[in-house]
């Protein structure tokens, strides 16, 4: 087609017919690229620079310009990567340059790490939507070379109990997108035999019209296996499945809103799951990294071929050629464009030297996994292809890798909010059990137990705690025979606390992630980030983007906890508006001896209990004001000197063998962790709000509901009592109670009376309940 004579509206015309998602701006710098070349694109062309262009590919919200109360940021230059290069830890390996972000483990191992997203998929097929986002994720760590160890996964959806007749046309009910979620997670990690050890769910309206679903995936390998080398010369191999029409236009559909019409324009680019033929390819891919047969590696996900081929080409100066004549297919009349952008699942690309070529193809057969060399590195930084021997695509990779920069204006408008006027329950108790039993709170054991969290046998602590199978801070690995030293896995997501103010959300999500990563005996911690968010070409949208962003910085650097590996997802809107702005951050870190790891349970009668942390009347955004319909506008701080100093003191602790349990205090506050630490244990405990380290508050639902960050929980040994208060003496540290031999957990008020006195089996109850009520 002759872009050359096309006027702007033209040239949007063709970005439609397309479905190229292309903006006025983009086509334009298509049509000087081609005029310039003398001639016309073909189809294959424009599909190739959609893919790369596009939103999910080449994230050109967080590349490029925003322009914001007089100062112009690029969020991933100035605020995330910055923050990383800054700290600069010794132990980061590889960070934001590949499939997924790793860490030394030890002198010569290492931890691969990566999160995706898949909501748009996930919205319209959820079963086949999350299950294609974990075989995805886990194909990203086979893209660095490493072994599967353990997955993670959080999700998010509207209530439950949300009202059929009121669900806004083109939205599917949260209860059904829920069940496929949870289905399509379970069948994909069971199915390859890798655990499923941490994760959250959460419920909001936000998320009625936008599912999030977020897949994320550890590995291990020898530091010296990572490589990523591939020269002119080198064999392009593609191994795994057939390629077919499923998930053509998944990243363009990925980088659009949705509509009442996705479900029926937009299932094609939705991909179809097959755990099984990755499980082959996982065993294939280990044994040619055991054999060091490989120069690069990189799964097929976004924009098929033409991604995977066009970025391992760029980021090693090379170009490429490639016979779209030699992809094994799923359907014989498949045109070229649709060959060279599917993202057909259960796909890698390698680079191999020729001299290896037979060898890996022979480990491919021998694991009954399809795979053909289908062209050749060179040295001209062009990217080629051909079909039955007519040229498809030749275009220059420093033009393909360079789109126009966007450049966006921003807002930020604190929301006007006031904080509610109520009185304060008299029945104390009937509060904690509520909010027990809200879904942001209750056990989730009944979606766990669908998912193997034992397999591979490397599980030290567990997703659920204990005979009563209460809920831990983080999950720990041990992943090596040979080594005591185990990897500790947590997250943090505070989305409500971004209804409020986006910055004291991101802040909250990385000091929970970091302070449940502390609790199990973690340090050494790397951070992944992962947006989701509503459309960045509306200001105030964009805004709230840039508040987090900076948070992302600011709290980065004080807990000296780098980013590693991140992703976005934006465009997340719909008939019922834009999702709520959330912000998932995973924490990963290494615990030196794995024995030192500690849960939350209480242990042992007597033991006395410790609050750490100073409790705050900010209870904006709190599960409890949700339970009475407010929203609040005292958003939660976080104060990094303050934690700093606890974290490192809780470490120190953990390693003299000083703290039997400990738990932090998150949804809920002081009522619910308190009420978790002992239904766990199945031992009482006494609590004193008199006791409770802070400024004054004078009231005594303030005191348990408030979500105050910094704050931990912490079971004593008799002995250790001195030695406690001696390391904590610059901390806010308080006795607020004791362990019993009682069967339940008695709650003194600030009058001296006792205002809750509940039993441990209906605390348990309550809990347990409220997602399987009776």
């Amino acid at each position: 087609m002759n872009l050359s004579r096309a006027s702007s509206s033209e040239l949007l015309e063709i970005s439609d017919e397309l479905n190229l998602a292309l903006s006025s701006e983009d086509m334009e710098k298509c049509k000087e690229f081609f005029s310039d070349s003398g001639r016309s694109p073909t189809d294959v062309e424009l599909q190739t620079i959609a893919q790369t262009w596009s939103e999910h590919c080449y994230h050109r919200t967080f590349k490029g310009k925003i322009l914001m109360e007089d100062k112009e940021v690029e969020l991933f230059k100035d605020y995330i990567k910055k923050a990383t290069g800054e700290i600069s830890a010794p132990w980061c390996v590889s960070v934001f340059e590949d499939n997924a972000g790793i860490v030394k483990f030890d002198e010569n191992r290492s931890v691969a790490a990566k999160v995706e997203t898949h909501n748009h998929p996930s919205a319209i097929d959820p079963f086949g939507g999350a299950a294609t986002g974990i075989g995805g994720v886990i194909r990203d760590i086979l893209g660095v070379w490493a072994r599967p160890i353990a997955n993670t996964d959080v999700l998010c959806f509207g209530p439950l109990d949300f009202k059929y007749d009121q669900l806004p046309e083109g939205t599917k009910h949260p209860k059904y997108l829920f069940q496929g979620v949870v289905e399509g997670i379970g069948h994909y990690g069971n199915n390859m035999g890798i655990p499923t050890v941490n994760g959250a769910i959460c419920f909001d309206e936000g998320y009625l019209g936008n599912v999030v679903v977020y897949c994320g995936c550890i590995g291990t390998l020898p530091t010296s296996s990572y490589i990523k080398n591939p020269e002119p010369g080198d064999i392009v191999v593609l191994a795994g499945g057939k390629t077919g029409r499923d998930g053509i236009h998944g990243v363009t559909f990925a980088s659009e809103e949705l509509t009442e019409k996705s479900e029926e324009a937009d299932r094609p680019a939705v991909q179809i799951p097959n755990p099984i033929e990755e499980e082959k390819l996982r065993r294939a891919i280990l044994r040619i990294r055991e054999r060091g047969l490989g120069k690069a590696i990189t799964d097929l996900g976004g924009g098929g071929l033409s991604s995977a081929v066009g970025e391992t080409a760029h980021d090693a100066n090379c170009g490429a050629t490639i016979d779209l004549d030699k992809v094994p297919l799923k359907h014989a009349n498949m045109s070229p464009w649709e060959i060279w952008i599917s993202e057909s699942q259960e796909r890698m690309l390698l680079a191999i030297e020729d001299e290896n070529l037979q060898s890996v193809l022979e480990i491919f057969e021998s694991e009954e996994v399809e795979a053909v060399a289908i062209g050749k590195f060179t040295e001209d930084g062009d990217l080629k292809s051909f079909y039955r021997e007519h040229p498809v695509v030749d275009l220059d990779l420093d033009f393909l890798f360079n789109p126009p920069k966007t450049s966006r204006k921003a807002e930020w408008k604190k929301p006007e909010l006031v904080e509610p006027d109520f009185s304060m329950p008299e029945n104390l108790e009937k509060v904690l059990l509520n909010l027990l039993s809200s879904p942001n709170i209750c056990s989730k054991e009944s979606v766990v137990r669908t998912y193997d969290h034992e397999v591979q046998g490397n599980t030290i602590l567990k997703p659920l705690q204990g005979e009563h199978s209460g809920p831990n801070n983080a999950s720990v690995l041990k992943p090596f025979e040979d080594s005591s030293k185990g990897i500790v896995i947590s997250s943090g997501i505070k989305p409500s606390y971004g209804k409020i103010d986006p910055y004291w959300m991101a802040a909250s999500a990385i000091e929970e992630a970091v302070r449940n990563n502390i609790s199990a005996g973690g340090r050494r911690i790397s951070l992944l980030d992962n947006f989701t968010w509503g459309n960045p070409e509306k200001p105030q949208e964009l805004g709230k983007l840039v508040r987090a962003c900076r948070a992302c910085y600011d709290f980065a650097k004080s807990f000296e906890t780098p980013f590693i590996s991140g992703k976005d997802s934006l465009y997340n809107e719909s008939p019922v508006g834009p999702v709520t702005p959330t912000l998932l951050i995973t924490a990963v870190g290494i615990i030196p001896e794995i024995e030192k790891t500690i849960s939350m349970e209480v242990k042992e009668e007597k033991n006395p209990l410790y609050l750490i942390g100073a409790t705050y009347p900010e209870l904006g955004g709190s599960e409890y004001y949700r339970s009475l319909d407010h929203l609040g506008k005292t958003v939660p701080q976080v104060r990094p000197e303050n934690s700093k100093k606890k974290f490192d003191l809780i470490t120190k602790a953990v390693d003299k063998r000083q703290i039997r349990a400990c738990h932090d205090l998150s949804d809920g506050g002081l009522g619910v962790a308190i009420s978790e630490m002992a239904f766990t244990g199945g031992l009482g405990l006494e609590l004193d709000l008199r006791k409770v380290p802070g400024p004054e508050i004078n009231r005594e639902d303030f005191l348990l509901f408030s979500e105050s960050n910094g704050r931990f929980l912490i079971e004593v040994p008799e002995n250790k009592t001195s030695k406690i208060e001696k390391m904590f003496e610059n901390c806010a540290i308080s006795r607020v109670g004791k362990v019993t031999g009682e069967k339940n957990v008695s709650i003194t008020g600030l009058e001296g009376k006792e205002i809750i006195n509940s039993e441990l089996s209906k605390l348990r109850k309550a809990w347990k309940g409220g997602l399987d009520p009776e």
